[in-house]
């Protein structure tokens, strides 16, 4: 038996430092949200297209991701991330996930692509908020 099938969040880390935990989740946020941000900012017009998203919004979001993302990196190179950047960092990332399904219903129209994309992506990164908060709760235990 592993001794990581006690705790489902230390065997998604494949550690049981509470420390380790929380920088590996915020290491695959930066990547996924970088590569995310890169890929909307190079791509705006033919991605925009395919999802069904104004392709100036798409690059001003991939702008925005890819910063970010770059921000969330630096987070979790640090030996001990501050507590209150990962917070920043948690709720950004439950926003982005509510925003993401409000601007779906309220706003945007896309096309069937985007219709499956912009959830996905929402419940994505409201997984990342989890997992991050899980492991900050670990590490204040």
């Amino acid at each position: 038996m592993s001794t990581y099938s006690a705790n489902p969040l230390t065997a998604l880390a494949r550690t049981n430092d509470a420390k380790t935990m929380l920088r590996r989740f915020l290491g695959i946020d930066a990547v996924v949200t970088t590569g995310n941000g890169l890929a909307y900012a190079a791509a705006s017009g033919p991605l925009g297209r395919f999802l069904g998203v104004d392709a100036g919004l798409l690059l001003a979001l991939g702008v925005f991701l890819t910063l970010y993302g770059v921000g969330v990196g630096y987070l979790a190179s640090r030996k001990s991330p501050p507590t209150p950047a990962v917070q920043g960092v948690i709720e950004a990332n439950a926003a982005w996930a509510v925003l993401s399904v409000v601007a779906l219903i309220a706003w945007l129209s896309p096309t069937t692509a985007g219709a499956v994309w912009i959830p996905l992506q929402a419940v994505t990164v409201g997984g990342f908020a989890a997992l991050q908060y899980a492991a900050l709760r670990s590490l204040r235990a």
